[in-house]
């Protein structure tokens, strides 16, 4: 393999692995922040590590825990930095203060969960099982197999499934409203 088709194939694997994990990211980072701007520059540092290290992606064994632990670490470094500096730590305050006091946020987080749930209930009874194991209890794949008697591949099936149909569900619900 050429020197070219080679740093061509792990730009590939670095879009892959960006578009496969970035928006996941960004949840978790916008969920331990509180801020939008804060949650995007996390993941940025984040991608840009991987970056750094593209032509060792080939040894990364689980890419989702490395970038999960990544995410974890940035965000820790945010929240030291965030505790040690008052200005800093003031405008978290205050983003954080203006999203509660959103009264349309709140009303669209519960319509959302009410579509949610609703795409929940029309998933077969094992599948729904599994997801609510899986998202609601926050249980990883060998725990959901031991509790439930079967298979870790067939918990990761069924959570695909159900995943793919909660979105698919979600994307037709809201076309209709927006």
């Amino acid at each position: 393999m050429t020197t070219q088709s080679s740093a061509h194939t792990l730009e590939l694997r670095f879009t892959d692995i960006f578009k496969q994990h970035e928006y996941k990211l960004y949840t978790l980072a916008l969920a331990l922040t509180k801020s939008d701007q804060y949650a995007k520059d996390i993941v940025q540092d984040v991608f840009m590590k991987l970056w750094e290290h593209r032509n060792h992606i080939h040894t990364i064994a689980n890419m989702d825990a490395w970038l999960y632990r990544l995410t974890e670490n940035k965000v820790i470094d945010f929240l030291r930095k965030t505790a040690a500096d008052k200005r800093l730590r003031d405008a978290l305050w205050t983003n954080m203060q203006h999203m509660v006091n959103e009264t349309e946020e709140t009303v669209s987080s519960r319509e959302y969960n009410q579509v949610i749930e609703k795409a929940i209930s029309h998933l077969p009874p094992q599948r729904k099982r599994i997801y609510r194991l899986s998202k609601e209890q926050g249980l990883n794949y060998c725990q959901i197999a031991h509790e439930l008697g079967i298979s870790r591949h067939t918990v990761k099936h069924q959570l695909f499934y159900a995943l793919r149909a909660v979105r698919s569900f979600f994307t037709r619900t809201t076309q209709l409203f927006f």
